[in-house]
Parts: C-alpha cells; sequence; structure tokens
C-alpha cells in the first residue's frame, strides 16, 4: 500500500472523527450528551458542539411550551352529576437531566402518558370537590387554576413544568342526557307551579287588603253620614223649636197643613174623621171667615 493512500485513509478518518464529533443546538433545544447512556454534559446555549464521536451521542429535546390533549374524562362533582370533561395542558421540560432520568428512552411521549396520568387525577380531585353548576358555568378559571397548582407538584418529579390548563368542555354523558333534560323539565315546571302558587297568594293578598278598605271607607262614610244627618236633624229640631216657641199657633198651623197634604196625595183619598175633630180646627176658621 503506497504512502498517498494512507494518507487519504487517515485525512478521511480524521475528517470523519471531526465532523463525527460536531454537533449544532438549536435555539429551540435542550441537548443531553450521553456516554454509555450516562449524561456528561447539557447543552442550552445555541451553537457548535462537540462531542466524543463513536463514544458519545447526543438526545434533543424540544425547549419550547408543548401541548398535551388529554382523553375525555368522567368525572363526578358534589351533586353526583356526572361529567365528560375535555382538558388540555401546556408544559414545558425544565430540567432536561431528571426528564431523561424520569421517562428514559421513551422521550416526549412517554412523559405525555404520565403526565395524562398526573392531569385526569388533578381533575378529578379538584372537579370532584365542587357542584357541577361550578364546572359547566363560565366562571371556572379559579377551578383551572386549581387543576394546574395540583398537577405543578406531580409533575415537577418528571422535569416538567405544567404552565396551564384548561377545560374546553363539559358535557353530560350521552346515556344520561335525556334523563337529566327530563329532570330539569321537571324542576323548571316545579319552579313555575311555585311562582304561579306565590303570584295567587300574592293577589289574594291584595284582594283581601283592597276589600277591607273598601269596607273601611263605606264605614268611614256611612258614620260620616250619620253624622251629618243626625246634626241636621238636631239643626232642624232646634230651628223647629225655636220658632216654636217664637209663635206656637203658627208652628201648629204649619204642622197641620203638612198633615193635610200628607194625608191627600192620592187622587182618590177618603178621610173618614169626627166633624168636631181637632185635624179640621183651621179648615173650619178658615171656613168661617
Amino acid at each position: 500500500m503506497n504512502k498517498s493512500l494512507i494518507l487519504l485513509i487517515f485525512f478521511a478518518t480524521i475528517f470523519i472523527g471531526v465532523i463525527s464529533s460536531m454537533f449544532v443546538v438549536d435555539e429551540r433545544e435542550k441537548v443531553l450528551v450521553l456516554q454509555f447512556g450516562q449524561v456528561k454534559s447539557v447543552k442550552t446555549e445555541p451553537g457548535i458542539k462537540f462531542k466524543i464521536p463513536f463514544i458519545q451521542n447526543v438526545v434533543r429535546y424540544d425547549d419550547r411550551i408543548l401541548s398535551l390533549d388529554t382523553m375525555p374524562l368522567e368525572v363526578t362533582p358534589l351533586d353526583d352529576r356526572r361529567l365528560v370533561v375535555d382538558a388540555f395542558a401546556r408544559y414545558r421540560i425544565v430540567d432536561v437531566v431528571m426528564f431523561r432520568k424520569a421517562v428514559g428512552t421513551g422521550g416526549t411521549a412517554s412523559a405525555e402518558v404520565r403526565l395524562e396520568r398526573i392531569l385526569n387525577a388533578s381533575l378529578r380531585e379538584v372537579l370532584g370537590s365542587v357542584t357541577s353548576n361550578a364546572v359547566t358555568s363560565a366562571d371556572r378559571v379559579d377551578l383551572m387554576t386549581r387543576i394546574r397548582d395540583s398537577a405543578i407538584t406531580e409533575a415537577a418529579g418528571l422535569g416538567v413544568e405544567i404552565v396551564d390548563v384548561r377545560i374546553k368542555r363539559a358535557d353530560l354523558p350521552t346515556q344520561n342526557l335525556s334523563a337529566t333534560f327530563q329532570r330539569m323539565q321537571a324542576e323548571r315546571e316545579r319552579m313555575a307551579a311555585d311562582e304561579r302558587a306565590r303570584g295567587r297568594e300574592a293577589a289574594q293578598r291584595v284582594r283581601a287588603l283592597a276589600d277591607r278598605k273598601a269596607v273601611e271607607i263605606v264605614s268611614e262614610a256611612r258614620r260620616d253620614a250619620e253624622i251629618i244627618r243626625g246634626e241636621a236633624d238636631a239643626e232642624t229640631t232646634r230651628l223647629l223649636a225655636e220658632a216654636f216657641g217664637r209663635d206656637p199657633e203658627f208652628y201648629a198651623f204649619v204642622r197641620s197643613l203638612k198633615a193635610y197634604e200628607g194625608s191627600m196625595t192620592g187622587k182618590n183619598t177618603t178621610i173618614v174623621l169626627n166633624p168636631d175633630s181637632e185635624f179640621f180646627d183651621y179648615i173650619k176658621e178658615s171656613g168661617s171667615k
């Protein structure tokens, strides 16, 4: 073998060794340098890095915020109305060494399986401590914060930070929809019946109050009328008594005229009296003159 071939092989080997020892770290990732499966270094700064060729190898992990969509989960809130909850999480690998030790060669896929179990446990724990109305209401930010905080503690052992947890959907199970709708309808009918009963009760109270007020007004009007009538009769009696005291003869004459008028109102009035009766005293006197 000539010397030029040996040199060519030598330089080729060196070139391959240099190329094999170089790798590039992207700014969107973190890189572990492994030697026989053991972590030797962590590369987080972007740029060209070096490793021992053929002995060391690199494992890359995404340094961006990742998304995890959980499978629909059935939970039971405090009021025993089962709900199917669909949620998702945002997470980030913060400690690649711990992450590697926790998930091994499974990588992100293995980590997400474990993260989903952690999220499901947190969902059941938090949503099981409130009513279904709190879960289905629009104002459930506090619940999602509690779920996230609970999951953060459990996920820390994986070298992962849970950034956010959101509930996309919270619905009733399909098999329970019909029964739930019937129960809701019955509840609304009961509420409507209660409202109608309260309305009838209020109307009855208003009518009773109006009737009592009417009786009071009529009674007061009658009382005032009797008082006025009595005062008028008293005034009449006083005036008559005063007139009688001034001219008894004239008073007797007026009373006789009224008696004549009152006794002869009919068309065919007949009066049978003794001609000497005092009733005709003023008629007799009038005739004699």
